[in-house]
């Protein structure tokens, strides 16, 4: 079974985790998902007895064992910027999801890197869509 590392906002703002937690159940019928716990309500409070070393080497750990990233990034976030530029030095495929209406714009230097498979959508059924194509 293929092992997916998800991405998404955690300190720079939840307010689409409803909509990670779908997508992590979704993912989750068809793949292993390294970081179901991005779809946590309490997700902040799972990682406060961890030091941020702690959570930067676990997260790594498990970018190394994927065989696929796949981020949602219409809420701005450093750290899932950061997750993108290391699954591209490590070679991992990287499906990078935005909703068109969006507060912000796309940075380009997500957009910009013809490494990442950007996929702008409308609603989550699209959102769904696109998924299904990649991971079956």
């Amino acid at each position: 079974m293929k092992k997916i590392y998800f991405a998404a906002s955690i300190r720079g703002g939840r307010e689409d985790g409803p909509l990670y937690a779908e997508i992590i159940e979704f993912l989750k019928k068809r793949a292993v998902v390294l970081t179901e716990h991005i779809g946590l309500e309490s997700v902040c409070s799972s990682e406060k007895f961890m030091t941020d070393e702690e959570i930067y080497m676990r997260d790594r750990a498990w970018l190394e064992q994927a065989d696929l990233v796949i981020a949602e990034v219409s809420v701005t976030s450093l750290g899932v910027g950061y997750e993108l530029g290391l699954a591209e030095a490590l070679g991992k495929p990287v499906f990078v999801f935005y909703r068109k209406n969006a507060d912000k714009k796309l940075s380009a230097m997500i957009s910009g890197d013809k490494y990442f498979s950007v996929k702008v959508y409308d609603d989550k059924e699209s959102l769904m869509a696109e998924l299904e194509k990649i991971v079956g």
